[in-house]
């Protein structure tokens, strides 16, 4: 099963041509997001995701045209499920590998993803409706701008999922445990307070039903940069496909604090 494979086993999948959304997969094993930027706009982007923690916590930073971290020992090119290309903040195109879009000139940066501490919400007993349902997790912009930084600005993005009323602070005092990764919610309750209108439609991901007694709770998200490159728009820049993360070879535990 996909939540047994170690992060080589699960790098060789998608290397091989798997293409699914990463929620579950190696159990125990830090998932990143991804965001490679032209040398010239990486200090922006360090300077942005420093003054943007909550949404954008780095875990690793590469040399320009390094393909691997020091927590990520496959290919950062090819061992990610589906990668998305920016050009001037268009996004033109979704793709399995970029091998032959690689520069020399590009600082890969892994930011922490919030499917690390799903396992510490299903040890609870906080259901996580995405994993129930296979499918991948809604993710919204919201009315909330970033913290600007240099030549970058946007929005913040969130991820949501649906919690038992009863289990809300569980769900609070669980993940709030692991700050590198989102850590805990940046709102419980109305959607519109964040300027979502519609939970059925979210801008990546898929929408989930949220079942009576249960409350929306939204945790920051690692695809904020992406929506940064969206509205800034830099020349170049490849992340990850929403939901289709980076499997590094960081433990969960690394992340987490008493």
């Amino acid at each position: 099963m996909s939540k047994d494979m170690s992060p080589e086993q699960a790098r060789e999948s998608f290397r091989g041509g798997l293409r699914v959304p990463t929620s579950g997969f190696s159990a125990g094993w830090t998932q990143a997001n991804l965001i490679s930027l032209p040398r010239e706009h990486a200090y922006d982007f360090l300077l942005f995701a420093q003054r943007n923690p909550k949404s954008c916590p780095v875990l690793d930073v590469t040399e320009p045209g390094e393909t691997s971290a020091s927590i990520f020992r496959g290919d950062l090119r090819t061992d990610l499920p589906a990668y998305t290309v920016y050009r001037d903040g268009e996004l033109v195109e979704e793709r399995a590998e970029v091998v032959d879009l690689w520069r020399e000139d590009l600082v890969s940066f892994l930011v922490g993803c919030s499917f690390t501490f799903e396992a510490a919400l299903l040890e609870a007993g906080v259901p996580v409706r995405h994993i129930e349902v296979g499918s991948n997790v809604p993710m919204y912009r919201t009315s909330r701008q970033c913290r600007p930084a240099g030549g970058l600005s946007g929005p913040l993005v969130v991820s949501m999922r649906p919690v038992p009323a009863e289990q809300v602070a569980t769900a609070v005092r669980v993940t709030s445990r692991y700050p590198a990764v989102h850590g805990a919610p940046v709102h419980v309750g109305s959607p519109e307070a964040l300027g979502i209108t519609d939970l059925d439609a979210p801008d990546f991901g898929e929408a989930v039903e949220v079942r009576p007694g249960e409350v929306p709770v939204f945790w920051a998200c690692g695809v904020t940069p992406q929506a940064a490159v969206m509205q800034s728009k830099p020349p170049f820049a490849i992340g990850h496909a929403p939901g289709h993360m980076a499997i590094t070879d960081a433990r969960d535990s690394d992340y987490q604090v008493p």
